[in-house]
């Protein structure tokens, strides 16, 4: 009897020992290891090392976000959540419409103890559905404007001139720049053009209007795709034919003098190692004058119905993404990403200045300019409508009427989104 009540204990204290471990441990599925899988891998070792020494996150890196979407869409529409890891990360456009579709799988941050006083205001409207918070922060999409400074002074212009100005005053400078130097002061990828949705948010205005695309009247869509022709027209502006041109044959042949998109941009302006301490950012311009201040991309983690340990999930997010200056701080030296929590950007590392960028302390500024983004209606929808804007684009550069092009924009994302049950 003592020998089975002896082995009856050991196998409870081993049933107990496992159980402790796997309640200690956490699943997440995420894309890009140098980025956001390092970004996740400093957080871990973050709450490692000053919360919980017994923790351990197993990171699942995919090919890319869709992927993580794509087994969302499959476990939702299929009712089974097993295969999903306890933490995902995904692009924050999609949240709404996953929680909307698919409610069971989520968990809410409401009572995760995360101080949203502190992200940024346009983080958070992407995942806070009918008042609760699902999302929480990696990184920021907050768009920079960076300009060739050496290039600005062959044009007789300085980056102090550059801030608050209109998009007209931009176009004027523009001319000069390519006069004096053969270079474009702005690129970007004609196909699928971002452009028209980062000058938009500048003016605190959407692509949308109640879930409904909104490009037919919207004058100042209008505005700014006159001006992006103008642009192009004048050699202010390079529109490549893909996202590979826009990249390598612009930014990194030295083709531009001026970069306007998500910080996360940066890496592909630093491969050009001839230009490191030439370049320096500020606010872009906006149509009638004054700062603007846009994002684009960026993505959030999120807990999924099938965690585990949903407590443990929270309590991990709100130490390390919640405001963590150490996650983030190893988060910006190995992996280039930057907080969208205000405190954890005022740090030491934050505040350092960056060489390729004249010494400025870069990193510092852009969550300064992401706290002051204006939220505004945002869509699932998203890359459908920018593709078909972007084709409409090329449209009336060769030589379509602008309101016809813009209302078959409108009208083919109004059949894509009718086809998808919208």
């Amino acid at each position: 009897m003592t020998k089975k009540i002896l082995a009856l204990m050991l196998a409870l204290c081993m049933l107990l020992a496992v159980s402790a471990a796997m309640a200690e441990k956490l699943t997440v599925t995420a894309w890009d290891a140098n980025f956001n899988g390092n970004a996740l891998q400093a957080a871990a070792d973050d709450y490692k090392a000053n919360v919980d020494p017994e923790f351990e996150l197993e990171i699942n890196i995919v090919s890319g976000s869709s992927d993580v979407e794509n087994d969302i869409t499959n476990a939702g529409s299929s009712g089974d959540y097993s295969l999903l890891s306890d933490i995902v990360l995904f692009q924050d456009r999609y949240i709404k419409n996953f929680v909307e579709n698919y409610p069971d799988a989520w968990v809410d941050l409401e009572d995760a103890g995360i101080n949203w006083d502190d992200i940024t205001a346009v983080k958070q409207s992407y995942s806070t559905i009918n008042g609760k918070h699902y999302g929480a922060p990696v990184d920021n999409g907050t768009c920079i404007m960076a300009y060739r400074v050496d290039l600005l002074e062959q044009a007789g212009y300085k980056i102090e001139d550059m801030k608050g100005i209109t998009w007209e005053k931009f176009l004027e400078i523009g001319k000069e720049v390519y006069a004096k130097t053969g270079k474009a002061l702005l690129s970007m990828d004609g196909s699928g053009n971002d452009l028209p949705y980062i000058m938009l948010q500048g003016e605190g205005v959407s692509l949308w209007k109640e879930g409904k695309p909104f490009i037919v009247g919207n004058e100042k869509l209008k505005r700014v795709v006159e001006l992006l022709i103008e642009m192009e027209k004048e050699h202010v502006l390079i529109l490549s034919n893909d996202w590979t041109g826009y990249t390598n044959e612009t930014i990194m042949q030295d083709q531009v003098a001026g970069v306007l998109n998500g910080n996360w941009i940066i890496p592909t302006m630093t491969q050009v190692e001839a230009n490191s301490g030439k370049w320096q950012i500020t606010s872009m311009p906006t149509l009638d004058g004054g700062e603007g201040f846009a994002t684009n991309g960026g993505s959030s983690l999120y807990v999924t119905g099938n965690c585990k340990n949903p407590e443990l999930a929270k309590k991990f997010l709100a130490y390390t993404f919640g405001g963590s200056k150490q996650t983030y701080d190893e988060a910006l030296r190995k992996g280039g990403v930057v907080t969208c929590c205000i405190s954890a950007g005022q740090s030491e590392v934050y505040g350092e200045g960056v060489p390729f960028f004249n010494n400025q302390p870069v990193y510092k500024d852009i969550t300064e300019m992401g706290s002051k983004i204006i939220p505004i209606e945002e869509s699932p929808f998203h890359y459908v409508l920018r593709g078909y804007l972007g084709t409409a684009m090329q449209q009336i550069k060769d030589g379509a009427d602008i309101d016809a092009a813009l209302q078959e924009a409108q009208d083919a994302t109004t059949f894509y989104m009718e086809g998808m049950g919208y």
